[in-house]
């Protein structure tokens, strides 16, 4: 049946479920030391929060550009199409700017093997 929009659905009680795209998504961790970061990459514009807060705002600021590092190998124009967002715990500083690193690169990677995205 086509639903007022057009699209195909299933009407239940006169209740219109269109089919969904499924989420292109995968979720990966890093580990440092005792650290943990665990990235949520999904399909998105190029938006990398860590704990809720925007890269910019990452302590220690001199050690924000090694979170920048797997986006700069990347390149823009592919980060561009993917939301990362990454929870971390435990650990120093340090330990958890690497563990974060970590979990960015792992999931970039995991993303593009499995939507195979252009």
């Amino acid at each position: 049946m086509q639903a007022p929009s057009g699209k195909v659905c299933l009407v239940i009680c006169g209740i219109y479920f269109t089919k969904k795209e499924p989420i292109h998504s995968v979720q990966v961790f890093g580990r440092k030391k005792s650290a943990t970061a665990v990235a949520y990459c999904k399909r998105g514009r190029g938006v990398l929060r860590v704990n809720g807060r925007p890269l910019s705002q990452v302590e220690p600021r001199m050690l924000q550009d090694k979170l920048q590092e797997p986006i700069l190998l990347l390149g823009k124009d592919k980060f561009s199409a993917v939301d990362i967002r990454v929870r971390v715990n435990g650990g120093g500083h340090v330990s958890q700017i690497y563990a974060i690193r970590q979990a960015i690169s792992k999931a970039l990677v995991a993303y593009y093997q499995k939507c195979k995205l252009p």
